[in-house]
């Protein structure tokens, strides 16, 4: 026996996400489906769920922002710097991307 859910969403939502899930070869029941089914597979949202957090820069002037530019500009003329790609291993790490 198959039971049925029935969920009101906004007209855009569904029309971008009906778009989405063709694009991908599917449709938006079976993607729902589909999610339901990797929520009970992994005991929770399928995903991570967090709170945005508001830019560090956000508050800053321009003139603070140019500041802290120039201080990184002088370390890395001191050869204070790191490579692009243990850059971006440690920000996976530290925020799990």
């Amino acid at each position: 026996m198959a039971s049925t859910i029935q969920v009101r969403v906004d007209d855009e939502l569904k029309i971008k996400s009906d778009a989405l899930f063709k694009d991908l070869g599917t449709d938006t029941t079976t993607a729902i489906r589909m999610f339901l089914t990797q929520a009970l597979a992994v005991n929770g949202f399928p995903f991570e769920i967090k709170k945005v957090v508001s830019s560090p820069y956000e508050a800053l002037t321009e003139a603070e922002i140019l500041n802290k530019l120039e201080k990184s500009r002088k370390s890395a003329m001191q050869g204070m710097y790191c490579d692009s790609s243990e850059v971006s291993s440690n920000m996976r790490t530290k925020y799990g991307l």
